[in-house]
């Protein structure tokens, strides 16, 4: 697969032009990046590397190859649901989705492979990902067609996803949608910030109850930006309990993570079209009925 770069995108970094230009998938990246498939005018180059007007970016991996040889992470995985093509899991807060630089050893996928027996052909497929800081809910598909299908259904309104969140202060109005366009901060990687020049992002929320100096809010995803939800919840003055990068970090309460959580996944199953729905609550709020994640509001 070649792309030749226009002038409009000279200076760019090869690993952006491969993303948004050629439309590579996360996973292929880091499968190119790991077996070294990535060329620059034919030569092999890393993902960091910028390309020039008339380059010629090329990319190569195997379809159905691991990423690299994963590690097993012996850590029981809780799995509400899961069958030939899917499977969905609870990832505990404070563990990564993914493995990575950073986490190459403990994450929900060395841990997900080690579950699986550690098979000579593992390859992760997961639909919806969520932050290291985040627990919940995570649909991972088993093969190719299903994550195809999945990630097709991801972005509309037949797959549902509802969170938890434990906040500092709590929202002036019992419920309504935080609608405020997302952006990347000026010269940050990670952090997102509310700019009328960001994407357009919407989240409804009600309020279940006070707890402690906070709320226990319900949240709906209508777009799923970056973030999307910690800095909704920020920008209106109560961010989430623990979250070091928007609001206030809480190492004695929430070490490496923060109070939100994936409490309910909604989907139709990509093969049959059966309509699945699973729900998980974290320990900041196991004394609630999960019945209310299912009600209505906004």
């Amino acid at each position: 697969m070649e792309y030749r770069v226009g002038s409009e995108e000279a200076g760019r970094k090869i690993r952006d032009i491969l993303r948004s230009s050629m439309g590579v998938s996360y996973t292929a990246l880091k499968s190119a990046k790991w077996n070294g498939r990535i060329f620059l005018n034919g030569e092999p180059v890393r993902a960091d590397a910028r390309a020039e007007d008339g380059d010629l970016v090329g990319i190569e991996w195997a379809e159905d190859a691991p990423v690299y040889a994963l590690k097993p992470f012996e850590m029981p995985v809780e799995v509400p649901y899961e069958d030939g093509h899917l499977m969905i899991a609870v990832k505990p807060a404070g563990i990564a989705s993914q493995s990575s630089r950073n986490h190459p050893d403990d994450s929900l996928e060395n841990a997900v492979y080690a579950r699986s027996g550690c098979p000579e052909n593992f390859v992760y497929r997961p639909v919806n990902r969520l932050d290291k800081g985040t627990g919940g809910l995570m649909v991972i598909a088993r093969t190719p067609h299903a994550q195809h299908l999945l990630q097709k259904e991801l972005h509309t309104p037949a797959f549902r996803r509802r969170y938890l969140a434990w906040t500092d202060g709590r929202p002036e109005k019992d419920e309504g949608i935080l609608d405020y366009p997302i952006a990347k901060a000026p010269g940050a990687t990670v952090r997102r910030i509310v700019s009328e020049e960001g994407k357009p992002s919407r989240t409804k929320y009600r309020v279940l109850r006070e707890q402690g100096d906070g709320a226990l809010v319900l949240l709906e995803l209508e777009t799923g930006r970056t973030h999307q939800i910690r800095v909704h919840l920020s920008h209106i003055g109560c961010s989430v309990k623990g979250d070091f990068l928007y609001g206030q970090e809480q190492p004695g309460e929430f070490p490496g993570c923060f109070a939100l959580h994936s409490a309910l996944l909604e989907l139709d199953h990509p093969i049959t079209g059966e309509k699945i729905c699973v729900t998980s609550l974290p320990e900041w709020a196991k004394d609630i009925d999960a019945s209310v994640l299912f009600m209505d509001f906004c």
